[in-house]
């Protein structure tokens, strides 16, 4: 027979208890106890955060401890504060002394014998004081004090004087108590004793009350005591910025010398730094080459990569919906990497036409490893917003086993895995969305530029001001995803807008009031072969369909914008003249 588990216990009845049960039991469901309950354990607050949280926001019922003294022990439950005190008499004996004997009672008055109280005033007997007063004094008949007049009530309240003598005596009394108390009665009149012989009856008295019609009075009113007293207190100044005011500002008594600690270096020493050469000279720049020939410095070349792959993590997030169907769009071999060839096709379809210095800049800043490829993990470190698009459990299984699965598992899909398993990391704890690992790569370009402003107190034996922090908010937010629809509100600019350079020297199309966004927005058919008739390009119905079609084929969802068609056009006219 089938055991019943406790569990089931009341809730079935075995009626034939002879013959063998068939089937399983279905186990009962989840409880409200073990739903209620979370799957992992909260995380742990590590003992260094914990002893800040205990100063600021301690427990309810808890001690707050300064973090300084959160790792101190506690001496407090083994101090023992005052002088321990040793037993004294109970209250017992005190009350009730044992009986002494005859010798004991003698010894003990031998003892307190010496003692001048019990030679004064002995144990039954009255207190002798005369051994206290002074020699020849009589006993009996010197008294001590001054004698007490009598007086009596009635004396006090009628007394035996006549009415002109009391209101006399009051009188008295009633001019020194308006002396000593300044107290009037009510109306009367304070003679003050003044010499009204020198003054007119047109004369002021007192001080004439200062009164503004600027309401500064009232506004001292209405600001609270600490605000004033701000504002009285001595201003906080930084070192660096006295010292440097010091030396450049003209001080009383002193002359005036702003080099003077600067001066004191080897004769052959050379001031400033030194950089270095850049690749092209005055007269490259003066004559301004064209921008397909090289690229102006350094500096421009750091700019523009960082433009580029700004352009491409936007184009991808707003473009596809994963990684892994972003990557599969770069992998064109579906090899499970992205070369040169593959990168420079979606940089086309991306409106981004690249010369080949810069595609190998942008694919030598993406390979950490040095292969020559750009794999999965360089791909979604350099080139996408990993935060902003999480790996799914479906995505993960196709990433970690090669799985065939997906939605764009038939276009082609690679049967190797892409990454690891110990690459991918929780996006939360207790999340099953994964993100990809952050990669770090050699840093070959300086993280922070010099200015005027940093160098202060730079002199010669003075402290470096090399590790000093860089303050502010980078103009040019790449740090951030743009939105897809800006608000007129939003100031920020995301790097999708024109440079100074563009500013500068504008365009001839701005000059009518076409700007960049108006040639990579997308527009139907009909409207492209409307603006290029409309500014005279003269081509035929079948050229213009090989054109568009080979334009959407540059944009994963097909869609053209006028910039994205005339380049198109411009490849197949050169092709004709035979430039390519």
């Amino acid at each position: 027979m089938l055991e019943i588990k406790p569990i089931y216990d009341g809730k079935y009845l075995d009626r034939s208890p002879n013959i063998q049960s068939s089937g399983k039991l279905i186990p009962v469901g989840e409880r409200v106890e073990t739903c209620l309950k979370e799957i992992s354990p909260r995380p742990v607050t590590p003992p260094v955060v914990r002893k800040f949280l205990n100063t600021t926001r301690p427990d309810a019922g808890a001690m707050r401890v300064f973090y300084g003294k959160a790792n101190d022990p506690d001496a407090a439950q083994y101090l023992v504060h005052g002088v321990s005190t040793r037993p004294s008499l109970s209250a017992g004996s005190l009350i009730n002394p044992p009986l002494r004997t005859l010798f004991q009672q003698r010894l003990l008055e031998r003892r307190e014998g010496i003692y001048a109280d019990r030679q004064q005033a002995p144990l039954g007997r009255s207190y002798n004081q005369a051994p206290g007063l002074p020699s020849g004094l009589d006993l009996y008949k010197t008294t001590f004090g001054k004698k007490t007049h009598r007086v009596f009530a009635g004396h006090i309240i009628n007394p035996p004087k006549s009415r002109e003598q009391v209101e006399k005596e009051a009188q008295d009394g009633r001019q020194l108590y308006v002396r000593t108390h300044n107290h009037f009665d009510v109306g009367e009149q304070i003679n003050r004793k003044y010499n009204w012989s020198k003054y007119t009856k047109d004369s002021k008295f007192g001080i004439a009350t200062p009164n503004y019609n600027d309401g500064r009075n009232v506004a001292r009113s209405l600001r609270w005591l600490d605000q004033l007293q701000l504002q009285k207190a001595a201003t906080l100044v930084s070192k660096r910025y006295e010292d440097f005011r010091a030396r450049t500002q003209p001080q009383v008594g002193k002359v005036c010398d702003p080099i003077a600690d600067t001066m004191n270096v080897p004769p052959n020493h050379t001031f400033g730094i030194m950089l270095s050469p850049d690749e092209f000279g005055a007269a490259d720049l003066m004559h301004y080459t064209a921008p397909v020939d090289f690229l102006r410095g350094k500096d421009r070349e750091r700019a523009v990569l960082s433009a580029v792959r700004e352009h491409l993590k936007k184009a991808n997030f707003h473009n596809f919906s994963s990684l892994l169907e972003t990557f599969r769009h770069y992998d064109k071999k579906s090899n499970g990497s992205i070369g040169t060839r593959e990168l420079l096709s979606v940089c086309r379809q991306f409106n981004l036409d690249l010369n080949p210095q810069l595609l190998d800049a942008l694919l030598e800043y993406c390979d950490v490893d040095g292969n020559g490829q750009i794999d999965f993990m360089e791909f979604a470190n350099f080139l996408n917003w990993k935060d902003k698009m999480p790996i799914k459990e479906l995505e993960e299984d196709v990433l970690t086993k090669g799985n065939k699965r997906g939605p764009s598992a038939g276009e082609g899909g690679s049967g190797e895995s892409l990454v690891k398993k110990e690459d991918l990391l929780p996006k939360e704890v207790g999340s099953s969305e994964k993100t990809p690992r952050t990669l770090t790569r050699p840093q070959t370009v300086p993280d922070r530029f010099y200015t005027s402003s940093s160098v202060i107190s730079a002199v010669v034996g003075g402290p470096s001001a090399a590790n000093y922090r860089t303050y502010g908010v980078p103009t040019v937010r790449t740090d951030l995803a743009a939105p897809c629809i800006k608000r007129i509100s939003d100031m920020k600019n995301y790097g999708d807008e024109s440079s100074s350079g563009g500013l500068i020297n504008p365009s001839l199309y701005s000059l009518k009031g076409v700007h960049e966004k108006h040639f990579f927005m997308s527009r139907p058919k009909e409207e492209i072969a409307s603006i290029f008739r409309n500014i005279g390009v003269e081509i035929s119905e079948e050229t213009f369909n090989d054109v568009w079609k080979l334009a959407s084929m540059r944009h994963p969802r097909g869609q053209v914008c006028v910039e994205t068609f005339r380049n198109v056009l411009d490849e197949i006219q050169a092709k004709k003249m035979g430039y390519y």
